[in-house]
């Protein structure tokens, strides 16, 4: 052959070579995605060995594997020690291969994993923890969140509740950096709108008793008490309102603004009943989400709460997301991921630049006993939040 003939032919073998796609490039033969949870103190109702089996069912209904790699889920608990699941996230993206991390209950536990992640070039989506600072301070290209926010539960909730007109406001307010976020968010929406916050009072985790401070908000006169508390202090509350008889007629109401399906299953309707409580998700807002809720059931003899559901959303829109990047790269597969549409159990929802989850949501009030007519059949929808209302803008600076 001439020389002239075999430069031609390299050119050809190269330029067909070049014009194949590029391999797949991942981690490891496993994708590993990582439950980082509470497994065993106050949030493992709402998260803990739900949110491995959200994780699971969404990695089956995928079909178990992604462009020949088997997908694997490892889980571990956190104890709500930032400390601790730094140590593990640290040890899952560099020695275990763990390509992505979901859930994360506790503000400073997700945004020591969310700051990790970034350094490591790895994939966390935080569906537990709510503080808007997630997007609206600590944007990163490999974040994502999915939780109900902590303006979308303040500022949205008290927005829908004012829309029938100004109302009069107290808190009773966990005293850490999210009881305060949740009480200025609707703080400003309820003047903004006419209505007047009275006062409040605050309380530090784990109180051992309400009784002073829902004396206080009963003096108020207010019409409504908004509870910017969570998990036990928040049950807790509501129990010792109900003592109070706080709630139980029209001249005051009570208002949660980050509440569980298992925490009014804990309470149950004869003390929950009246509340308002905002969500992005209920068992039974949708077909889809009642054949979820059905399969989850079966495993955990409990309906998913709202972090449930949205780890197996996100799990499902991240192994989508693999397979259309053709790589668990983490900023080619956020970018794969904010670039779909997310079918959030029939409701329509985005993943914004920032990484924001953007998707209305549903102000209910728990359900009296008699008008419940199955186990589990708790909320009654007042009024749709939407996302426009509930979310902050995008800071601009998390555009990229």
């Amino acid at each position: 052959m001439s020389t002239a003939r075999m430069i031609a032919a390299t050119m050809t073998v190269g330029l067909a070579l070049a014009a194949q796609p590029a391999a797949a490039q991942f981690l490891n033969p496993t994708l590993r995605i990582g439950v980082l949870t509470d497994e065993a103190g106050p949030y493992a109702d709402s998260a803990g060995p739900g949110s491995v089996l959200a994780a699971e069912m969404a990695v089956a209904d995928f079909g178990g594997s992604v462009k020949g790699h088997k997908i694997e889920v490892v889980h571990a608990d956190t104890l709500n020690k930032p400390d601790v699941a730094a140590g593990i996230a640290r040890r899952w993206y560099e020695a275990e291969g763990v390509s992505a991390i979901v859930d994360l209950p506790v503000t400073p536990v997700a945004l020591a994993v969310q700051q990790l992640a970034r350094e490591r070039n790895r994939t966390v989506m935080i569906t537990a923890s709510a503080s808007s600072d997630f997007t609206s301070k600590a944007c990163s290209p490999v974040s994502s969140h999915w939780a109900d926010d902590s303006h979308a539960l303040a500022a949205g909730t008290a927005k829908a509740i004012e829309a029938s007109g100004p109302k009069s406001w107290y808190f009773i307010t966990v005293d850490i950096a999210f009881g305060a976020a949740l009480q200025r968010d609707a703080t400003e929406v309820i003047e903004a709108t006419g209505g007047k916050a009275l006062g409040a009072s605050k309380h530090p985790v784990n109180a051992p008793d309400f009784s002073s401070l829902l004396l206080q908000a009963q003096e108020s006169k207010a019409q409504e008490i908004g509870l910017a508390s969570v998990g036990g202090d928040l049950v807790n509350e509501i129990k010792q309102a109900h003592e109070f008889g706080i709630g139980k007629d029209s001249r005051q109401a009570l208002v949660a603004f980050l509440v569980y399906i298992q925490d009014i299953n804990a309470l149950g309707l004869d003390t929950a009943q009246g509340l308002a409580v905002t969500s992005g998700f209920y068992w039974d807002q949708s077909d889809s989400a009642r054949a979820f809720a059905r399969r989850f059931f079966e495993k955990r003899r409990m309906m998913p709460s709202k972090n449930h559901a949205e780890i197996y959303t996100a799990v499902l829109h991240y192994l989508r997301a693999v397979d259309a990047a053709g790589t668990d790269e983490a900023v080619a597969v956020n970018k794969a991921m904010r670039a779909a549409p997310v079918d959030y159990f029939g409701r329509s929802a985005t993943l914004r630049a920032d990484g924001r989850l953007l998707y209305d949501l549903t102000l209910y009030r728990v359900k009296t006993p008699g008008e419940s007519k199955t186990p589990w059949d708790f909320y009654a929808a007042v009024r749709a939040i939407p996302a426009a209302e509930a979310f902050l803008p995008m800071n601009p600076a998390c555009g990229g």
